[in-house]
């Protein structure tokens, strides 16, 4: 009878201590996994503040140049852009015969543009790709010098994201140089009804045609340098997220610069008229 009670109490403590060395390892996951989920929040906490603050600050200042080019146009380079090209299109169409060559090699110059970026996208979307599938030494060295997450979860959406804004790029140049090859077709077709006009088509190639489809070819690339301005900081973020918000920092005002016409008010061309007089 003793002997069965001394074994029942031996069993009885070795389930206690599994039972309590069991429970101390799951409390010291707990720890681990809670000490883990830290320091990835402190790794990520620089690309989830940072980064989202620099797209922020490109899209308000778009937002921003957007409604000052549809209520004061004649403030901004788009605006005063936009009208001089419809009175372009208008004067050539008017004298077509002695201007058609000058529309190609203007409208020439305008693809030849549009195909330098397009291409310029291309060829930094294949290096990403290069980077993406090679196992290059050098990214081993660089973890200890970045601020900010560098996992490979970290780095794929890195590279998916300038990927992303890069081929946005090239399909909006691609669609305006679409856009620009059918001006430079229609803005030497006929004005006045002939023997050659199929169904009086000429009648509505009007200026106002034309001006529109150059509109929308010049809206597409200015999309498409902007996405492309708005990738070059984000090359940046690689090297880490600080780069990327000090890169937008100063793109925003340098975008400003180019943006908006600075003109003088009549008592500052007073001024100016009377510094050059004397």
């Amino acid at each position: 009878m003793g002997r069965s009670t001394t074994k029942t109490k031996q069993v009885s403590k070795s389930f206690e201590g599994k039972k309590k060395e069991q429970e101390r390892k799951r409390r010291l996951y707990i720890t681990y996994k809670k000490g883990r989920e830290q320091m990835e929040w402190r790794k990520w906490y620089l690309d989830a503040v940072l980064v989202p603050c620099a797209l922020l600050m490109m899209f308000c200042y778009h937002i921003y140049l957007w409604f000052k080019v549809r209520a004061e146009p004649f403030s901004t380079i788009v605006g005063i852009n936009a009208r001089a090209r419809r009175s372009w299109v208008a004067a050539i169409m008017k004298d077509n015969e002695k201007r058609n060559i000058l529309a190609i090699q203007t409208l020439r110059n305008t693809i030849m543009g549009a195909t330098l970026m397009a291409t310029t996208c291309i060829l930094l979307c294949s290096g990403l790709a290069a980077v993406l599938s090679s196992t290059y030494s050098i990214k081993k060295p660089l973890n200890d010098a970045v601020y900010g997450a560098h996992g490979d979860f970290t780095m794929a959406i890195k590279y998916v994201t300038i990927l992303t804004i890069f081929l946005s790029t090239f399909f909006t140049h691609s669609l305006s140089i679409r856009f620009i090859g059918q001006v430079n077709i229609l803005i030497n077709a006929p004005q006045e009804p002939s023997s050659d006009d199929f169904g009086g088509i000429g009648s509505f190639v009007t200026p106002e045609y034309v001006s529109d489809l150059l509109e929308k070819a010049f809206l597409l690339n200015t999309i498409g340098n902007r996405l492309f301005y708005m990738g070059l900081p984000l090359m940046l973020w690689i090297f880490g997220p600080v780069l990327v918000f000090l890169g937008s920092s100063l793109m925003v005002p340098v975008l400003y610069n180019l943006d908006f016409v600075f003109l003088l008010s009549n008592k500052e061309k007073g001024k100016v008229d009377c510094h050059e007089r004397f």
